[in-house]
């Protein structure tokens, strides 16, 4: 087997592994990476083919054919190769469009000029016959443009080293091995073809890009490196809120994350990595020796420092980090920036005090009203009581106006009382202590203490509750729910009104009802009635005024304290039914607090 046969071979099986390094690539097509890859290695496997036919022609037509393949590759494939580190660097992201034009202009115009080269013969002026035998069968006379396109070549080849370099000096041992799968894919070609630039009849540039391929799928395969690129990986990096510095095994920062400027201003003025970490590091009391005194465990500790007008609040972590977890290979400082967390316990802090002073303030209110409002409140009652049992005064206005003021400040009185009872319900001071009570008794005692109020409107008041009818409840609670709903059903009864009271047991539940005939309430109220808050003025019959919310609300609290609920129906002009529910039984004996209620 001749020479040429045996080159031409092993250029087609550098192709071969070319065209397989293309097919690992496009299953990661997604990644601008693995898609430049793809056109690296369809460029070299022309230049492979191209080169192969080349060896293996017998004319010179054969030869120009396969010139023609071979520049289907080479003016593009080091651009390309550039194209790929500048992705994988993440260099001039904002202008890599126009950049990426910029760069091919030189090698558009190789790939014409060869086409047309027979027009101009600036690639080739001419071809000369290889009288020794060997191969190839044709030498070349190089043109002006071909070394135009060498020397630029070489130029993206060295922008290209330049710029994955001092990558590779900063990056993380993982990183940096596919960093030299890059480097050492670029320089095995470029090896070659400086041998063949230089003196060689035989260009091996070729083979070079078959020792690329072998780099290349030992680097898909053992070190990922169609997965992650360091690009990807340092927008994780810097996309990581906390601040991050890294430093190598001699506590020299060789990394950090946008994060960490804020923490450390004095990164971003630094133009060369790496730097002692005890130099920039030094503000920080304490934090040089804390790195030196680093002994694998972490290292936590808080930081405060001031930027501005702001004190800034950190929780510093201090770690070692290993090469696969063994070998100790430099540190890795993190600041967890905790200022908002700080000042808003401050507030919570700040408000809590308030609400404090708030709740005193509040105590000491209500301590008033109990002390100050209540007692003058239940003396005028007592006197307007007094003055109503003497002579009515000829004077009918007068006496009028009595009345109007006996019943306002009844209704203030009552009012007062209520609110009270809800303040000391809602301050936990009222204690619920149910029992079994009977329910005709309690009504006959509520009844009894409404009687005057009811008798000067000469209301007829009824009860129908059965004798063995016991609830059990808290009796305090349960007189004030009674008192509060027949207030204001005397309250909204006209003149001449009824008002009766009943009960029924229904699976050891007991409904009371209080109904009366009065004017009723309408859609308005009945909506306000049904709201969680009630907050319903309204006037009573005859002009009697009063007030329902805290009445009601109160005793709808303490029907709920009780297990039972708070229920009306309500016709306009013909009357209101209230009706509660609370837990009870029927029974024929009577308790000592049935006896106890019977003295009271």
């Amino acid at each position: 087997m001749d020479t040429g046969l045996w080159m031409s071979i092993l250029l087609f099986l550098a192709a071969g592994l070319m065209g397989f390094v293309t097919v690992l690539s496009y299953r990661k097509r997604q990644l601008h990476v693995a898609r430049t890859m793809i056109l690296v290695m369809l460029a070299a496997a022309f230049y492979a083919v191209g080169y192969g036919l080349e060896l293996m022609s017998r004319s010179l037509s054969g030869v120009k054919l396969s010139l023609q393949i071979q520049y289907l590759g080479i003016p593009f494939v080091t651009v390309l190769w550039l194209q790929l580190v500048i992705q994988f660097t993440g260099v001039t992201v904002r202008m890599r469009r126009r950049l990426a034009l910029l760069l091919f202009i030189i090698p558009m115009f190789t790939f014409l000029f060869h086409l047309t080269n027979e027009w101009h013969h600036l690639i080739y002026t001419d071809y000369i016959l290889n009288d020794s035998g060997s191969v190839p069968l044709y030498h070349t006379a190089k043109g002006p443009w071909y070394a135009v396109h060498a020397i630029y070549n070489y130029s993206i080849l060295a922008c290209g080293i330049g710029l994955i370099v001092p990558m590779y000096w900063r990056s993380l041992p993982f990183v940096r091995k596919q960093i030299f799968v890059l480097i050492l894919g670029a320089i095995a070609p470029a090896f070659f073809n400086l041998a063949y630039v230089f003196g060689k009849n035989i260009d091996f540039t070729p083979f070079g890009f078959a020792i690329s391929g072998i780099v290349f799928v030992w680097g898909i395969f053992r070190f990922n490196l169609m997965r992650l690129t360091p690009l990807a990986l340092a927008k994780v990096f810097d996309t990581i809120r906390d601040g991050v510095v890294l430093l190598d095994y001699e506590d020299q920062i060789v990394s950090y994350n946008v994060a960490a400027e804020e923490v450390f201003p004095r990164l971003a003025a630094i133009s060369g990595y790496p730097v002692p970490g005890k130099d920039v590091l030094s503000d920080i009391p304490g934090l040089p020796e804390r790195l030196s005194a680093a002994n694998g465990k972490e290292d936590r500790f808080p930081l405060q420092l001031a930027q501005g007008n702001r004190l800034r609040h950190y929780i510093c972590s201090l770690s070692n980090i290993g090469d696969e977890g063994r070998t100790p290979i430099g540190k890795i400082l993190m600041f967890n920036d905790i200022t908002e967390l700080m000042e808003n316990e401050s507030r919570l802090r700040e408000t809590a005090r308030q609400l404090s002073e708030l709740n005193a303030f509040k105590d000491k209110l209500f301590t008033v009203v109990a002390h100050d409002i209540r007692d003058p409140i239940a003396h005028l009652v007592s006197l307007t009581e007094l003055m109503s049992e003497e002579p009515a005064d000829s004077n009918l206005l007068q006496a009028e106006v009595f009345q109007e003021m006996q019943g306002q400040v009844r209704s203030t009185f009552h009012l007062v009382d209520n609110l009270l009872d809800w303040y000391r319900s809602q301050n936990g001071e009222v204690s619920f202590r149910p029992s079994g009570w009977s329910l005709q008794q309690v009504v006959r005692q509520a009844l009894a203490l409404a009687g005057a109020r009811a008798g000067m409107k000469r209301i007829e008041m009824t009860e129908n509750v059965d004798e063995a009818l016991t609830v059990f409840a808290d009796k305090e609670m349960l007189d004030l729910i009674l008192r509060n709903l027949l207030s204001n059903a005397i309250k909204f009864t006209g003149i001449g009104g009824k008002i009766e009271i009943g009960a029924a047991l229904d699976d050891q539940v007991v409904t009371v009802s209080v109904k009366d005939n009065g004017a009723g309430i309408d859609e308005e109220t009945s909506a306000l009635l049904r709201q969680e808050e009630l907050f319903f003025k309204e006037r009573g019959a005859e002009g009697e005024g009063g007030a329902m919310r805290f009445g009601l609300v109160l005793t709808r609290e303490f029907l709920r304290i009780h297990g039972g609920r708070l229920g009306f129906n309500s016709v306009p002009g013909a009357g209101t039914n209230f009706t509660f529910t609370l837990p009870g039984y029927a029974s024929r004996e009577n308790t000592e607090h049935e006896k106890e209620a019977e003295v009271g």
